[in-house]
């Protein structure tokens, strides 16, 4: 019964082990969606310079000897810099980029709820601003007018 558990073991890891490989390796197209060229500043996958033909090289070495994603990035950032990667690191300063426009949109719903709170508040007669109702005699020659212009 024990040998059984071992072999359907041996067996099923030996059939999963090609799935996850394939899995975890990197493809060039994937990774020229999250890099830069770093003489154009646009991202590989839209660059046509040779330095991002030799970038693309360099990505498809990596790629061949067997290098994730992340370590493909790694290696990127080392060759080339920080500026090479399409989306800045969430980490230190740079998580500024994602943390300022999220804090900026709050501030602008906040301050759009307190002036239609402030608006509504405000709203319940007639302001100074607005004009008196025409008296009567102002009503009279008005419907006078109007009733010239009658066809």
């Amino acid at each position: 019964m024990r040998a059984r558990a071992i072999v359907f073991a041996a067996l099923a890891l030996a059939l999963l082990a090609p799935a996850a490989a394939a899995a975890e390796r990197a493809s060039l197209t994937e990774i020229e969606k999250q890099v830069m060229c770093p003489v154009c500043g646009t991202l590989l996958q839209l660059a046509e310079s040779p330095q991002a033909q030799r970038e693309r090289v360099f990505i498809s070495h990596l790629i061949d000897e067997g290098k994730t994603e992340a370590e493909i990035k790694d290696a990127l950032v080392v060759e080339y810099g920080d500026e090479v990667l399409a989306l800045p690191p969430d980490s230190g300063f740079s998580l500024s980029a994602y943390l300022v426009p999220i804090l900026a949109l709050l501030a602008a719903a906040a301050a759009l709820a307190i002036g239609v709170l402030r608006w509504r508040r405000a709203g319940g007669g007639p302001s100074e601003d607005e004009p008196a109702a025409p008296s009567e005699r102002d009503s009279e020659r008005l419907d006078a007018d109007l009733a010239r212009y009658d066809l």
